[in-house]
């Protein structure tokens, strides 16, 4: 009750009597079977909040996504009839002015904006709200849930202020206030789901929250791409980026032919190019948990041991994803001079991703945990496709990544090299480490999110 006194006097702080005001007026209705899930963020980059309302639709509850326009969502969520997408406008900082008052005035703007958007909605038997971030949409989701009878259910993928102390430093007023509130409005929930069990327990010891382990998986549509949808997937790809066409033209007209696969009109069959390029796939946010220098000195590595005489294939890099820190590494990658290495940089539509996954020979990971107690979804999504993964060390990767068994993982770029030079000789051989680990991957049999959600989520929901 105490902390509930003080969630209370924190938001009524700071111009938050206008919140109050209007929190007064809003009764509690009927608990119907409709459903909030809440991103304060891109919708179609929250690919667990996506399967959240998915899932939720699948049985039977109406489902509203409030969240940023920014990338498409997958076609699953737009011809859902029982979803609705309402957008939030992305709130900018002040261009000037100390740093806490920017801070404030964003947050206040956005909790304004979210407040307004949940009362103009019907009312939910549940909030789904994803965690980070979680200032201010923790506190408004708590008071509209208060208000109308509604049950809270956080769903923490990381922690905001860890993310924030990346850029601040840990120390900063504004990192230990996300700290703080973080703390406190995160025990006013009814339900906590979490990706790791490292996440769990720390919840638990630092916060005195309860969560559940809710690890993510892969959607149906993460699976291995018939050859017929890869070649089709490398000629549209090759209209726009050369790594991906054909180094010369075929000697007959009938051979439809890309840089990896070529087809025969006539027949229609599709086939690998006899010495072609292996395929490389990182996916990214270009975030500050990201140390793409490390791929970058590896491949430079990579392909100084290939003009040296190692037999190692030419390789094709695929870097996608879209974030704050694209424009510095585009910038280095123009400056690399590379002979058997080539990198693009493409943005992907939400259909074709997976089909590339499915395509590729080998995943490179570069994310590293702000808090060290998260798991990197596009891991998730690439062991989905059956395709192994080099990924860089942090606390509970082995929650995810098992050593020597579905991957590799590397501490810095000479490592890495180490493991590309060694996945890669012999290259397209089908009895080195790359074949072991992609039928390790067949045969784990892994759950996918419909799955795993049927029998960790559900029952939780039947207990409110």
């Amino acid at each position: 009750m105490a902390e509930a006194g003080a969630a209370w006097f924190a938001l009524a702080g700071g111009g938050g009597g206008l919140v109050l005001l209007l929190l007064v007026l809003v009764r509690r209705g009927r608990r119907p079977r409709h459903v909030c899930v809440v991103v304060l963020g891109d919708v179609g980059r929250s690919p667990r909040m996506q399967y959240h309302a998915l899932a939720l639709a699948k049985r039977g509850f109406a489902v509203t996504l409030l969240g940023f326009r920014g990338s498409k969502p997958h076609d699953a969520l737009l011809h859902c009839e029982r979803i609705r997408i309402v957008p939030l406008a992305e709130v900018k900082r002040l261009p000037a002015g100390p740093q806490i008052l920017q801070y404030a005035v964003k947050v206040a703007l956005q909790a304004l904006q979210l407040l307004w958007a949940l009362l103009k909605t019907d009312p939910a038997v549940y909030i789904f709200l994803q965690n980070p971030p979680g200032l201010p949409s923790i506190a408004v989701t708590w008071a509209v849930c208060c208000l109308r009878g509604s049950k809270l259910a956080i769903d923490w993928h990381n922690y905001g202020y860890t993310i924030l102390g990346l850029t601040h430093g840990p120390r900063h007023p504004i990192v230990q206030l996300a700290m703080w509130y973080e703390k406190l409005f995160g025990r006013l929930s009814d339900l906590n789901l979490c990706v790791t069990n490292a996440m769990r327990e720390d919840l638990a010891r630092s916060c005195n929250i309860r969560a559940v382990t809710v690890y993510d998986r892969p959607a149906s549509f993460f699976k291995e791409t018939p050859l017929e949808l890869q070649h089709e997937l490398y000629m549209k790809l090759g209209l726009t980026h050369a790594p991906f066409r054909a180094r010369g033209a075929p000697l007959e007209p009938a051979i439809q032919r890309s840089a990896f696969t070529e087809r025969d009109t006539r027949s229609g069959s599709v086939s690998h190019l006899e010495g072609r390029p292996a395929l490389l796939v990182s996916s990214t946010s270009w975030t500050e948990d990201e140390d793409f220098s490390i791929l970058l000195k590896a491949l430079e590595r990579f392909d100084q041991l290939s003009s040296e005489g190692v037999s190692l294939p030419s390789l094709v890099c695929v870097i996608t994803g879209k974030g704050p820190l694209k424009d510095h590494y585009s910038h280095i990658i123009s400056q690399l001079s590379l002979k058997n290495v080539q990198i693009c940089m493409p943005w992907l539509e939400a259909e074709d991703y997976p089909l590339l996954l499915g395509s590729a020979d080998l995943g490179v990971c570069l994310h590293k945990s702000s808090s060290g107690l998260d798991l990197p979804m596009k891991v998730v999504d690439m062991f989905g496709c059956c395709l192994p993964v080099c990924a860089v060390h942090f606390q509970c990767l082995h929650e995810l990544v098992k050593h020597e068994e579905n991957g590799l993982i590397f501490k810095d770029s000479e490592e890495l090299t180490a493991q590309l030079k060694m996945l890669f000789s012999g290259y397209p051989n089908p009895a080195g480490k790359l074949h072991l680990f992609r039928t390790n991957l067949r045969l784990s049999k892994q759950l996918r999110w419909d799955e795993s959600w049927e029998q960790t989520v559900l029952p939780l929901l039947h207990e409110f």
